[in-house]
């Protein structure tokens, strides 16, 4: 009963969103219209009707009289639309809550009621569009890159690109039987050559521009270079249609041809980074080769400016895999192309590159990959290439110096915590199981900060950059510690005098303003004083005097 009335709690007081909806029914509610809901949310991949509760934030409990007999409407609803659905009542005290759960459809099976689809448009219900029902039954589809190519033959194949499969698949595998294999052996053993004939991934990965051009015009893959955001045409623009196997070094070459370095230096710490990373831009490409829809019209765009990379690709994330999810759900759209990419070590079987991108953009200090302009037609991915913090390169440093054999076992979830916290940001509620473990290695540390606790990085850390003002970073403060650490640190440092930055690093859990009210408490105080103004200005211990003239 206490969970949940707590599990009801968290329900009201977060954002409604695609997957819960509130509803009064005080009274009663239409049953054909829970059918219908039950319904939208089984097409949009599952979610909570929760009645008795107002639908206007701030929500409150209200009551509902609606379905008595739960079993019974249970029954009703799996009848009519042939998918389990489980309620459950919550006693509140302030009423009767009912919420039903209603879980996702079945891959490739969009769910009717009475010959009619459904999805939410806001608060009310709507018919699913075509374009939604199609992709949906696509789900279930066979893998295209799979399918026969009827009429391809071996000669519309470009031997070299056969070779380079071959010398990579044999470096790969360690077995030199693969060097010496005829050419059909070699499709046949990586099954892009079937007793029926040669499969689309055959095509794709190896076709002359010929054989594209008569198979599959759209396999291609433009590249772009945009020296400013100006519309007009680009300063070089190639086109690539032909077996992918042909081309994707010349590609990173494109892209290389322009990559700025750039430097960083503190202290005795030096990198020069480039601006774009090997490792992410050819696991991108592969991504966009491997997932695209090569049923759909439209070839992918790869687009290169100073500081960014745009790579877009026709057709909308596979099944089940969204802008959210990627990192932990895999779902290849071509599995054939991808397993042949997989056998020649170009990609991971179990769907690594894009953790991989996200890690070299952390270890960067750049942004995160962004899939924001992605909808139903398109995937659109773009990469950041500049470097966005170098105190986070130190941060890195140190993990590299100090913690070699343990950042090696690192996940990419514990580098999305990392960079949480340097950024000081909460940390998503899925992220969280992470911290005992960066805690027991000695990363990061939980520190009081007022009643709150908050999580920071270790002490050894800030001594290992050893800036100044760093090293008595006091932990979890309260105002008047705050301000005797603040004169302590000032009177350390009379002869030379004391700067707003090094206060910031003294008490990184103050805000500048913060620093700003306790630094004048003593100056009123007379503990302390100043000598110049802005970001010039230094704090002396003491009271001011009129012969005081401080250089």
């Amino acid at each position: 009963m206490e969970h949940q009335l707590q599990q009801l709690e968290s329900w009201l007081t977060s954002k409604e969103n695609e997957h819960v909806e509130f509803k009064e029914a005080k009274q009663r509610y239409d049953f054909e219209e829970l059918v219908n809901y039950c319904v939208a949310f089984a097409n949009e991949g599952g979610g909570r009707l929760i009645l008795g509760v107002s639908d206007k934030r701030p929500r409150r409990v209200v009551g509902t009289d609606a379905f008595k007999n739960i079993e019974r409407t249970k029954l009703g609803v799996v009848e009519r639309i042939h998918l389990r659905i489980d309620a459950e009542e919550i006693a509140h005290p302030d009423g009767r809550v009912l919420v039903f759960h209603i879980p996702s459809r079945p891959v490739g099976v969009p769910v009717q009621y009475k010959g009619r689809y459904f999805m939410r448009a806001g608060e009310s219900l709507s018919p699913m569009l075509p374009d939604m029902i199609k992709r949906i039954l696509d789900e279930a589809g066979p893998d295209f890159s799979a399918e026969i190519c009827h009429g391809l033959k071996i000669k519309d194949l470009d031997p070299e690109a056969i070779e380079e499969f071959r010398r990579r698949w044999a470096r790969k595998s360690k077995k030199d039987q693969i060097l010496h294999s005829s050419a059909e052996q070699i499709l046949s053993d990586a099954e892009l050559l079937l007793r029926e004939g040669l499969t689309y991934a055959a095509l794709i990965l190896f076709g002359t521009r010929q054989a594209l051009g008569r198979y599959l015009a759209q396999s291609e893959i433009i590249f772009e270079y945009r020296a400013t955001e100006a519309t007009g045409p680009p300063q070089q623009r190639v086109e690539f249609r032909q077996g992918f196997f042909s081309f994707y070094d010349e590609l990173w070459n494109l892209v290389n041809l322009r990559n700025e370095k750039q430097h960083f230096q503190d202290g005795l710490f030096i990198w020069d980074i480039l601006t774009f990373n090997e490792d992410a831009v050819r696991e991108a490409i592969l991504n966009a080769a491997s997932h695209r829809d090569y049923r759909m019209a439209g070839s992918v765009f790869i687009r290169q400016y100073s500081r960014r990379l745009e790579i877009v690709s026709p057709g909308g994330f596979p099944a089940g895999i969204t802008p959210e999810n990627i990192l932990w759900e895999q779902a290849p759209r071509n599995r054939r192309i991808a397993e042949a990419l997989s056998r020649c070590g170009l990609v991971e079987r179990s769907g690594q590159g894009m953790n991989k991108i996200f890690e070299s953009c952390i270890k960067e200090s750049k942004d995160k990959p962004d899939f924001s302009r992605s909808d139903a037609y398109h995937v659109w991915l773009t990469l950041y290439g500049e470097v966005k913090n170098h105190e986070f390169l130190l941060l890195m440093e140190f993990l590299e110096r100090t913690e070699k054999e343990r950042i090696e076992s690192f996940t990419t979830e514990d580098l999305l915590v990392i960079d949480y916290i340097f950024r000081k940001k909460a940390l998503p509620p899925g992220l969280k199981r992470c911290l005992p473990k960066l805690i027991e290695h000695g990363i990061i540390e939980r520190v009081s900060h007022g009643r709150r606790k908050v999580y920071d990085f270790s002490r050894r850390f800030y001594d290992f950059i050893d800036k100044k003002g760093i090293k008595t970073r006091p932990r979890g403060l309260d105002r008047e510690t705050s301000k005797a650490t603040l004169l302590k640190y000032i009177e350390e440092c009379h002869d030379s005098g004391s700067r707003m930055e090094e206060f910031r690093q003294l008490l990184p859990s103050q805000s500048r303003s913060q620093i700003q009210v306790l630094l004048r408490e003593l100056v009123k105080e007379e503990k302390i004083h100043n000598h110049g103004k802005t970001t010039a200005a230094r704090w002396y211990s003491g009271p001011k005097r009129a012969d005081c003239n401080h250089k």
